[in-house]
Order: structure tokens, then sequence, then C-alpha cells
């Protein structure tokens, strides 16, 4: 799945669970849940064994993709109260994206590890694939649902 429905479920779930102790849980275990929900997104594995990197293309997408997961954060996290709240919705919205996180210096600074290449497979290995428009419109429809839950 793309990050930023990750970001927004994950800020989503503390800005309406103000108890850190829950939300901040939650939010990293919302991670793995949502990828079991058919979703299309760039296939970073499969570039770089085909092509030995990411193609420009795909770094554009993850680029425009991580840009917008952190302004809807922001977005979100600028109806907080307080500064505490502020912060733990940024948290919620980054734990919610740190199981891909982990694996962007493997793929975009070539720093090869065994453990994240066991991360990387664990991960491919709960991923729900789709074709981009079906994949597209199931994220839409999260970031909706995951808006309409915080601000209505």
């Amino acid at each position: 799945m793309l990050e930023t429905p990750h970001a927004i479920i994950g800020a989503s779930l503390a800005t309406k669970i103000p108890n850190p102790l829950i939300s901040l849980p939650l939010a990293l275990g919302s991670h793995f849940v949502l990828d079991k929900i058919p979703h299309w997104n760039p296939h970073l594995n499969t570039e770089t064994k085909r092509y030995g990197k990411v193609t420009k293309k795909t770094t554009a997408i993850v680029a425009l993709d991580i840009s917008f997961a952190f302004v809807s954060s922001l977005f979100i996290a600028s109806r907080a109260t307080s500064e505490r709240q502020f912060v733990i919705i940024m948290l919620g919205a980054f734990l919610g994206i740190l199981p891909d996180l982990v694996e962007g210096p493997y793929f975009f600074l070539n720093w090869k590890s065994k453990l994240v290449e066991r991360w990387i497979r664990f991960q491919k290995s709960i991923q729900v694939d789709t074709s981009l428009i079906p994949g597209l419109l199931t994220q839409l429809v999260t970031i909706v649902v995951s808006l309409l839950w915080i601000y209505f």
C-alpha cells in the first residue's frame, strides 16, 4: 500500500484514541492490517531485481507519496489542542509507515542487509496486490473513511 493511507490511518488512530499507550501500538499494527487489503503500489523489490535499482519513475512516485503522507499528517495534526497531542498524532502517522520506511535505505541507498531482506520477504508475504485502478480505489476509500472518522 502507498504510504499516504498508512500515515492517515495512523494519524486517525492517534486522533481518536488519545491514550498513546493504546493508539501508537495500534497505529503500528494498522500497517499490517492495511497491507491485507487489496491494493496497488510500486514494486521496489521487482524493479531492483530486474534493473539493479529502483526506476526514476518509481522514485518519483515514492517521493510524491511520502510528501503527500507528510502533508496529510501535518494537516490532521494541526487540529490538535495541545503540543503533546500534535506530537502523538505525528508519531501515529510515522508508526503507520515505519514498517515500509525501514526498507528505504535498502532500495534507495543500496544498503544491503540480510535482516532487511528477511523483513522484505515477510512484508511481501502479507501483501495483497491488485491492478492499478482497483488498487488505488481501495486506498482512496481507506483515506476517505479515515478522514470521515476524524472529522464527523
